[in-house]
């Protein structure tokens, strides 16, 4: 769990982590690598949901000893699939990252929604529905393993 209080913003209280996979935590199916060891340190704080179409087939063997559940997208509408799991889990206690056309309505909707300029770029409206965009996953997940940086961040 992560719980902040941010002057200015509000209370920050998240136990989810919901990710987009590929163009966030990956490029090309293959995993960064400076992802692999902070979500393992992420899994100590949150609980973390990686959610793809695995148009490469590689994501499990990715992610083996994460400690993330992955959850494989079956609809042929990838927007409402990913916002569907993230009011599962609680809009207001989630964090959500991604960088696709499809990652916007979870993005706008979590209680934080972070998106990545990663290999692939990023949507322009899901760059405008995040409250923060940072140049790559490691700046994305260090902003949760290290929340001060949301607060420098943040606070109005």
């Amino acid at each position: 769990m992560i719980d902040l209080e941010i002057p200015g913003y509000g209370r920050l209280y998240l136990e989810h982590l919901l990710l987009d996979y590929n163009g966030t935590l990956a490029l090309d199916g293959r995993l960064l690598p400076e992802a692999k060891e902070r979500l393992g340190a992420l899994a100590e704080l949150l609980e973390i949901r990686v959610v793809t179409a695995d148009t490469f087939g590689t994501v499990a063997g990715e992610l083996e000893g994460t400690g993330v559940e992955t959850v494989i997208l079956t609809s042929s509408n990838h927007t409402a699939e990913k916002q569907k799991i993230l009011e599962e889990l609680g809009a207001e206690k989630t964090a959500a990252v991604g960088n696709g056309n499809n990652d916007r309505a979870m993005l706008e909707r979590a209680a934080l929604g972070i998106a990545v300029l990663g290999g692939e770029g990023c949507a322009t409206a899901t760059l405008q529905a995040a409250q923060l965009v940072v140049p790559s996953i490691a700046a994305a997940l260090d902003l949760l393993l290290k929340p001060g940086r949301l607060t420098a961040t943040l606070r109005r």
